[in-house]
């Protein structure tokens, strides 16, 4: 096979990368791509998202004659795209509907002579009877396809526009192919190559790349929640440590709710939703990526192309549909390499919403064909052009709107109706095509039927990821099928806990004590309740459910009062793992004492654990709080408080507190978000108190956990170390 590219061995990839892009090196995974389709083989790439894949097309568009042609799914990541490449003083440019007819005519005249190398377009601009006569007159040599998963309908993105560029192809037979994606199990990196045709009609089978789905930095977590109030109160937490990232939610709806939820708390934030115009849409985006804004909450129409590096935490508010889609979701933070936090807020009730969504990607095969009669009754009389919200006006076969837009994207792919997008607008001209073949339409009946099953089956393994009992990585890496030289024990997940220098051990005297106080609370509530009610009854909680349950009456209530929750739920979540508690894996997570636990609990044996820093208790009833951020113009709480916080200071301590608080606010200013973000008061009053020493006395003031012992454990050490200095002169 004859092709066009320049010869590998003339191009000095090395330079080019330094001249184009400013990087001394590649990172892991990017060259080996760049070589296979300069040696004239296609090329599928599996790599996550932050890893740096663009970079593969791009620089072997440079280093190849003719034009790259790229295929995007958004607009919005085109732009984005383009403008970086721009910057870099390098000839791309996109064609799109959001142009004006003179900057379109711009373009194409540049694309005609030379003056552009990549092309960015989305897969719908194939749709277009000139945009194919264009092509015909270009010499295009790469066909970079990014987003490859969406060509697969086992992929958690399909879109039925990616499988015409299997046909697309086939007009360009000396062009080298390279398909991108951040997430795809075997199975689908299988189904990308053969709905592209790679390997059939004379192309060589192609070169498959998996790398780098390992993301030491993130931290992966599931808690369990039972009520919205337990899902706030988990992001309080998160964002006193890590204060700038995403909240993922499952429907509009939802991201409206959580968004006023955050206005309540003037918690400063933006929402971005497929409901929202285009216009506010980009606005969203640009400010949040701008850094206007330190949090968004968003739907998973939220996220392609999202390249902002310092994003320190992604939540899902609800669960995902399939560990492709979380993991992509997730892998949005941390793209620095410094260490994020990845949290999914579990309720059995949320996984209904998934399943909805399942019902309507994978409508029945009565739905399939009624939907369609009433359809082509419709367009009989005219073509029709409106959005999918007027299209569910008209059509009454089904209620539900994913379903509808399915069967479109059915018909269309059967050759039973044609789409053209209306320039600027949401709607589609939609007409019937003549003498189509309705046995076309029956025979994909068992495959829908089949991709239903498979969907069912993702959503049962997303399940299985949620409530599993071993390292989260090494689950996720099984997922994906890549091999890994990690440990047994991540040290970044639930699992395998976090800080690195508490080493699994066995109890003291005084956490022998904890461990058996908490572990007969759970025998003397065994399988009734879930791991916060045990909990709450052995710190002794006043909450409504509590007394209304009369569970205060209990031998074990208030056994552990004084004991910080947060810490009595980190050594329960140890527990299971070491088989001395059990959780049911239905939606009621209802625990109970196992066998070895009752050893356990009577110290016939012992037991190693990654033992959490013992902290003093907060407030009994703040984990059943509806929220645990402080509302402001509030009667102050007549709740215990630490000791130091109503102390009062002598003159060395207040100087500390004055250094410390004009230390936090520098270093709120330098990055970007409120000072109770870095620390709170009591926090600074505590440490002025106690006046640390070393990193680990420093660790027992509560407020302080493994994060920011780390961010600022040293500048706040150096600080008490001169205010001692200055006491004693």
């Amino acid at each position: 096979m004859t092709n066009n590219n320049k010869s590998n061995s003339a191009v000095e990839l090395e330079a080019l990368l330094t001249r184009h892009f400013g990087f001394p090196d590649f990172h892991p995974g990017q060259r080996e791509p760049i070589d296979a389709v300069l040696s004239g083989e296609d090329a599928v790439v599996v790599m996550p998202t932050g890893s740096g894949k663009s970079l593969c097309y791009q620089l072997a568009a440079m280093a190849m004659d003719g034009i790259t042609l790229v295929v995007s799914p958004l607009i919005s990541l085109m732009k984005d795209q383009v403008d970086g490449l721009a910057e870099r003083g390098l000839p791309a440019a996109s064609l799109n509907s959001s142009l004006t007819s003179e900057e379109t005519f711009s373009r194409i005249s540049d694309l005609r002579n030379g003056r552009t190398k990549l092309l960015y377009v989305a897969p719908e601009r194939f749709r277009n009877k000139g945009f194919q006569n264009l092509l015909a007159d270009l010499n295009v040599t790469l066909l970079a396809i990014d987003e490859a998963h969406c060509i697969s309908q086992w992929g958690h993105d399909f879109r039925p526009d990616y499988m015409r560029l299997g046909a697309v192809l086939k007009g360009f037979p000396k062009a080298r192919v390279m398909a991108l994606t951040a997430t795809a199990t075997p199975e689908v990196r299988d189904d990308i190559v053969k709905q592209l045709g790679l390997g059939q009609n004379g192309r060589p089978a192609p070169r498959v790349f998996v790398r780098g789905f390992r993301r030491d930095n993130l931290r992966l977590v599931v808690s369990h929640t039972r009520t919205h109030g337990d899902k706030l109160n988990r992001i309080a937490r998160i964002l006193s440590d890590f204060p700038t990232g995403i909240i993922y939610c499952s429907t509009r709806k939802q991201v409206e709710r959580v968004g006023l939820m955050l206005k309540e708390e003037k918690v400063k934030h933006l929402i971005y939703h497929a409901g929202l115009n285009d216009e506010q849409r980009r606005l969203s985006q640009e400010r949040f990526m701008g850094k206007e804004f330190p949090i968004v909450v968003a739907t998973n129409a939220f996220g392609m192309g999202v390249d902002r590096s310092d994003l320190r935490f992604v939540v899902h508010w609800d669960v995902p549909g399939s560990v492709e889609a979380y993991y992509q979701e997730v892998g949005r933070a941390g793209r620095d390499g410094a260490l994020a936090h990845c949290e999914l807020l579990y309720n059995y009730a949320d996984v209904r919403t998934q399943e909805f969504f399942l019902d309507g990607s994978n409508p029945d095969p009565a739905t399939v064909m009624n939907v369609w009669h009433e359809v082509r009754t419709i367009l009989g009389k005219a073509p029709k052009t409106c959005s999918l919200d007027e299209w569910g006006e008209l059509v009454f076969a089904t209620d539900n709107k994913i379903s509808l837009h399915t069967c479109m994207g059915i018909y269309d792919r059967c050759g039973l109706i044609n789409r053209e997008i209306t320039t600027g607008t949401r709607c589609y001209t939609t007409s019937l095509v003549a003498n189509a073949d309705i046995q076309r339409l029956r025979d994909m009946l068992p495959t829908l039927e089949e991709k239903r099953k498979r969907d069912m089956r993702k959503l049962d393994l997303m399940l299985n990821y949620v409530n599993a009992r071993r390292c989260r990585h090494h689950f996720i890496l099984d997922y994906f099928g890549e091999k890994t030289s990690m440990g047994a024990s991540c040290r970044h997940c639930d699992h395998c806990g976090f800080d690195k220098a508490v080493l699994q051990r066995a109890p003291t005297e005084e956490e022998w004590s904890i461990v058996q106080k908490l572990l007969s609370c759970v025998g003397r509530l065994d399988h009734r309740f879930g791991r916060n009610t045990i909990i709450a009854v052995a710190t002794g909680s006043t909450a409504r459910d509590i007394i209304d349950r009369k569970l205060q009456e209990v031998p074990t209530y208030g056994v552990l009062a004084g004991t910080s929750s947060d810490y009595l739920r980190k050594l329960f979540d140890e527990l299971v793992r070491a088989g001395a508690i059990a959780v049911t894996a239905d939606q009621y997570a209802v625990v109970s004492l196992t066998p070895h636990g009752r050893e356990v609990a009577w110290r016939r044996v012992s037991v190693e654990l990654h033992w959490p820093v013992l902290t003093m208790a907060e407030p009994a009833e703040a984990v059943f709080a509806p929220t645990a951020f402080r509302r402001r113009g509030k009667k102050k709480s007549s709740k215990l408080r630490p000791p130091s916080a109503g102390r009062i200071f002598s003159s060395g301590e207040d100087a500390v507190f004055n250094t410390l608080k004009e230390w936090r606010k520098g270093e709120a200013e330098l990055r970007e978000v409120p000072a109770y973000c870095i620390f709170s008061d009591s926090t600074l009053r505590a440490i002025a108190i106690e006046k640390p020493r070393t990193l680990q006395s420093l660790a027992g003031i509560s407020g302080l956990g493994p994060v920011k012992l780390e961010a600022y454990g040293d500048a706040v050490l150096k600080i008490i170390t001169l205010g001692a200095t200055l006491d004693a002169s």
